[in-house]
């Protein structure tokens, strides 16, 4: 699924014009991102949390030149499903 799909359906499930429906969803994206260049994390009950990870340093390879280099520690956006979220795929979703 797209942003366009998720534009789409919300449109026609709520009966809103797609450029509010589109706006609206930009914002949400622009805000989240804000949020956690900022530091903060966000939290939405029963879906889950746009968190910051700390990755520790360590040493890669360069394949190519046959050396070693050390890669920083870093922060990495990433998403934390809530229980809730995560059971309805379990009991929904199909092994394939």
């Amino acid at each position: 699924m797209t942003k366009a799909d998720i534009v789409s359906r919300i449109s026609d499930k709520l009966g809103m014009e797609k450029g509010d429906v589109q706006a609206t969803v930009e914002s949400f994206m622009e805000e989240v991102k804000a949020s956690l260049e900022n530091g903060d994390n966000v939290y939405l009950r029963g879906f889950g949390s746009f968190i910051i990870k700390t990755r520790a340093e360590k040493t890669g390879r360069n394949i190519s030149k046959n050396t070693t280099i050390k890669i920083p520690a870093h922060n990495i956006p990433a998403f934390k499903p809530a229980k809730v979220f995560i059971e309805g795929v379990k009991s929904n979703v199909q092994v394939k």
